[in-house]
């Protein structure tokens, strides 16, 4: 068999209807069928798109009232918001850890975590 030969499955009409049938009855998904009797997604696809059955597809309905967008919108915002404080607040606790680095050192500490022992704790 040469690379180019390619296996030409044709299904009968009463086939075509009997997974269109299986679908409908919601006993098997469109994937478990693909796999039981070996037929590619997109083949299922065409079928229900040949005998217009649009039931069968896959859609999504999305269904938005203007409240629910602007309320989308400003938590959006406020995500955005407490990303840019989460950032300046890791930035001001890498600064912090430099300050102590830098102080260590000068001190004549041999790491930050033996300046942090002599350091007095706040009430």
């Amino acid at each position: 068999m040469y690379r180019n030969d390619k296996v030409i499955r044709r299904y009968s009409e009463s086939f075509k209807l009997k997974i269109l049938a299986e679908l409908t009855t919601g006993k098997h998904t469109k994937s478990e069928l693909c796999k039981l009797y070996s037929i590619a997604p997109t083949t299922v696809n065409e079928w229900i798109k040949k005998y217009n059955r649009k039931d069968l597809m896959n859609t999504r309905v999305k269904v938005e009232t203007k409240d629910e967008i602007s309320r989308i919108k400003a938590l959006q915002k406020e995500i955005h918001q407490l990303k840019k404080l989460l950032l300046k607040k890791d930035l001001d606790a890498m600064v912090l850890d430099s300050y102590l680095e830098v102080a260590a050192e000068d001190l004549g500490y041999k790491s930050v975590s033996e300046l942090k022992k002599k350091l007095p704790t706040k009430p």
